[in-house]
């Protein structure tokens, strides 16, 4: 459905439920990966390659990006990436267990659950995956901070619905426009183009499985409940964004993390490049009338709408 004044449209009709998953069980019997057997983790790293396309670094375009050397480029590059592997771990832990609490009630042999599991057991090998990568660069976990974590606690242990699946599409089709850059990318290391074909190709999937749930759970909202969505998503895609690189990739690479962290804030080809990559979220969540009031300062604030 969507917003019109204050009239709210009828949605269009959807495919069944049960007929979407089995097509999409379908997907994953014929595409599925094993990152332990599909990449070779043991190749040498190339120190003169980036490790994510460097146009998607929080400082590309600065004037402390000027000021850095190759080395340190190259360097942040590698850190960053690894900082938005760890944000992707952080939610893809809360989806799999907010996946769990709606299937739990239902059908345990539908198509619908079974895909479900199916996913979990995907984003299960995605987070191995994440953490691996970043082990084979040597680089630390950089996970969110306590009060983002205890944040994340809540917002697992209490969303369902759209605001679930909404949240779901904004941390995953966000990375997902990354990594169709990285992967195909020459300049940078060839473990980020593997993981990122595999997930991009894995994450297809949720993403149809996580829309298609939006759809159908926000035709079912009452005026308040859409209310407290549309805010709520609104503070999970800005705390998202925000989390995706943490100050301590500045510090790691011989950088001031306030001075690197204001320019940032700042760093108008950076917001470009979030804008654009959340733009798909933001116009399919809008047409089903889940933004909108209060959260639409808040994505503003994100650099996303």
């Amino acid at each position: 459905m969507s917003i019109t004044g204050n009239r709210v449209q009828p949605p269009a009709p959807r495919p069944p439920r049960q007929e979407t998953a089995a097509r999409l069980l379908n997907s994953s019997a014929r595409k599925s990966f094993d990152p332990n057997v599909e990449i070779d983790w043991d190749q040498p790293l190339d120190p003169a390659l980036y490790g994510m396309t460097p146009e998607w670094c929080s400082l590309y375009g600065t004037e402390l990006w000027e000021s850095m050397s190759q080395e340190q480029r190259v360097a942040l590059t590698a850190h960053e990436a690894a900082s938005i592997s760890s944000t992707g771990i952080w939610f893809e832990m809360i989806l799999m267990q907010m996946l769990l609490r709606d299937i739990y009630w239902q059908d345990f042999a539908s198509a619908h659950v079974r895909f479900a599991l199916t996913e979990i057991g995907d984003e299960c090998r995605h987070s191995a995956m994440f953490a691996r990568a970043a082990q084979t660069y040597g680089i630390p976990s950089y996970k969110p901070g306590r009060v983002l974590m205890w944040l994340g606690t809540f917002f697992k242990s209490t969303s369902t619905g759209s605001l679930a699946y909404g949240g779901t599409l904004f941390a995953e089709e966000i990375l997902d426009m990354m990594q169709r850059d990285f992967m195909r990318d020459a300049r940078i290391q060839p473990i980020t183009r593997e993981v990122s074909k595999i997930h991009v190709t894995e994450e297809a999937r949720h993403i149809r499985f996580a829309r298609e749930e939006a759809i159908r759970k926000a035709a079912e909202l009452t005026r308040l409940q859409r209310w407290y969505v549309r805010l709520s998503l609104g503070g999970v895609a800005f705390f998202i964004v925000r989390t995706l690189v943490s100050p301590e990739v500045y510090r790691a690479v011989g950088l001031d993390p306030k001075q690197a962290r204001r320019a940032a804030r700042h760093n108008r080809h950076y917001s470009a490049m979030l804008h654009e990559g959340c733009a798909g979220t933001v116009e399919f969540l809008d047409s089903i009338g889940l933004i909108g009031g209060p959260s639409a300062l808040l994505l503003r604030r994100a650099h996303i709408a």
